[in-house]
């Protein structure tokens, strides 16, 4: 078992290369929210052991806590997140009006930014909660103050993230045949609920909700973008 982990990273890129080829319209956002996505795979070791201890690449996670594969893995969901609704729903992007960005409820946009940051690093020094946790509750309270500042993405919020672990479920699900002990083998079990759905941690289905439903509508907010129908962008 000591290449699933590669392999099933590889997986989850190769659904980001299929989508970044095929769809033209997509590539800029998906390729700058991928590469602001990736440095989040340095986090691995707040993660490993206390939630897993998956064998990696030249043994570097049991030796480090870092490796190659969560680096891989988090470029790919960083794209395919910000832009699944948005292939399902055939929406486009337009830049944000400045009258729009002028708006009270804007005031707040840079420091709505940092609140999953901030919610996480309060979790973790004040909690003993396990990382996974705290790192869920920090993206689902950074989904809820998107939503304030951006309320015209309140369906792609919510319906992002139930995307993205309809997505999850299949692509976690895809290894367990092959591979049917190996959360049994490599989660810490014992630090956890214990609840699996069909084989799958509901840490994990939980961390797809809250990632789908904070990273969808992340781009727009950050970049200043709002949706539109495909169809009207092509004719503007």
């Amino acid at each position: 078992m000591q290449y699933v982990w590669f392999i099933w990273s590889l997986i989850i890129l190769a659904l980001w290369a299929i989508i970044y080829l095929s769809k033209k319209g997509y590539r800029k956002e998906m390729l700058k929210m991928s590469l602001i996505t990736m440095p989040f795979g340095l986090t691995e070791p707040l993660f490993v052991p206390e939630y897993w201890m998956p064998p990696s690449l030249f043994h570097l996670a049991e030796r480090t806590g870092f490796d190659i594969e969560s680096l891989i893995f988090s470029f790919a969901i960083g794209g395919i997140g910000t832009v699944l609704y948005n292939l399902i729903f055939k929406k486009g992007y337009i830049d944000m009006p400045h009258t729009e960005r002028s708006h009270q409820r804007h005031k707040l946009h840079i420091y709505i930014l940092f609140v999953p940051a901030i919610v996480f690093v309060i979790f973790s020094l004040f909690t003993t909660l396990n990382h996974i946790y705290c790192g869920i509750i920090a993206m689902f309270f950074g989904g809820l103050a998107t939503l304030y500042c951006r309320p015209d993405l309140k369906g792609k919020i919510w319906v992002g993230g139930i995307l993205f672990t309809i997505l999850y479920f299949i692509y976690f699900g895809s290894i367990l045949p092959f591979y049917p002990q190996y959360v049994e083998l490599y989660w810490n079990l014992d630090n956890l609920t214990h609840i699996l759905v069909l084989g799958i941690p509901i840490e994990e289905l939980l961390f797809a909700f809250t990632f789908g439903m904070y990273w969808s509508g992340l781009y727009e907010h950050l970049y200043w973008r709002k949706l539109i129908k495909s169809k009207e962008m092509s004719t503007n």
